[in-house]
């Protein structure tokens, strides 16, 4: 991938070199992620007798369906088998529900727990009783601006409002005048701050379309709306792979002449960039966020380290995936692991 094409950080960040395992982990049930994965590793934890069995729960705003989840929740079972870990994974788009999962966690007496700040205000109080329980608490994917207030280890993900200046500035260059940036789930802080970052950089009008991302008839329908109204938006710019695909349906059917760009990656969006029916896709690396939020809490139990010092997000993107490097992704996507 071209690096070249990261934006400058507005902030001093760490960027994490990762070595994913070799491992490829099949489905797997939510309450026994780590147990599944560590059975089909084989013998992955052969020869670590001296490795101490624990157990750590992930808890993500994922909604169901969004294929995006996979791969981090894939990341997170391969280092599972790896570090002789049972993962507990569970997920909730509600944010009161998602605050109840990691209350059951702490319930359960987990060694470890790694969650998504998607709505910072919703989890504060849990993740506080969490701490004071004594369980370390990890970062991922949503909460870039608020894990450290709250006493968080370590943050694995991308700067979302630099995602979205980075993502304003390709539209510039591909001469861009009119694009309406869809929130597939209000009030998420992360989504929110990739819309706000490329108002700030692209130098035509950007305008905000909420859907619900829960019902893809909806978005699909939303979208072909806001095209027919007006007819001089030119890019659609969608926060998530399902949902760029949805919207390529949705210029179909508006027989719009707008394209389609996205933020978020997966095999079916590496073969749509592949296509040209998506102009470009901004990767986040979902797959080393799942595998760099286990790991590092089994490196924190086990040997007291850090990621990041506990002082600065480990970033593990934006990078921008289009026609020119594509293939180079795509021997990888095809593995389920991009």
């Amino acid at each position: 991938m071209d690096r070249t094409s990261r934006p400058r950080s507005r902030r001093i960040a760490l960027v994490a070199a990762a070595a994913a395992a070799a491992l490829m982990v099949t489905g797997c049930s939510s309450d026994s992620g780590g147990k599944k994965a560590e059975e089909d590793s084989g013998n992955a934890s052969a020869g670590k007798a001296d490795t101490p069995r624990m157990k750590i729960a992930m808890i993500t705003h994922a909604a169901a369906g969004d294929t995006f989840w996979d791969l981090v929740r894939k990341g997170a079972e391969t280092a599972a088998a790896k570090d002789n870990v049972e993962l507990v994974y569970s997920n909730n788009p509600d944010s009161a529900k998602q605050a109840n999962l990691v209350q059951n966690a702490i319930d359960q007496k987990v060694d470890g727990i790694a969650v998504t700040l998607s709505k910072p205000d919703a989890m504060k109080d849990v993740v506080a009783k969490a701490e004071k329980a004594g369980i370390p608490v990890v970062g991922l994917n949503g909460g870039i601006d608020d894990w450290k207030e709250q006493g968080l280890l370590s943050y694995f993900g991308q700067d979302e409002f630099v995602a979205g200046e980075a993502f304003g500035e390709k539209l510039n260059a591909l001469g861009a005048k009119n694009n309406i940036c869809v929130i597939h789930e209000q009030g998420s802080v992360s989504l929110e701050a990739r819309c706000s970052g490329v108002k700030k950089t692209f130098k035509g009008k950007t305008t905000t379309l909420n859907v619900n991302g829960t019902n893809m008839p909806s978005v699909k329908s939303t979208i072909n709306a806001k095209l027919k109204q007006d007819t001089s938006i030119d890019y659609v710019v969608t926060l998530g792979a399902p949902f760029a695909l949805t919207a390529v349906q949705s210029v179909d059917d508006a027989g719009s002449k707008a394209k389609v760009a996205t933020f978020d990656l997966n095999k079916e969006m590496v073969d749509a960039v592949k296509g040209g029916d998506i102009e470009f896709a901004v990767d986040q690396q979902p797959y080393l966020q799942g595998y760099l939020s286990v790991d590092s809490l089994w490196l924190y139990k086990t040997n007291g380290n850090f990621s990041g010092g506990g002082q600065e997000p480990v970033l593990t993107g934006p990078a921008f995936v289009d026609k020119d490097n594509v293939d180079d992704i795509a021997k990888f996507a095809s593995k389920g692991t991009r």
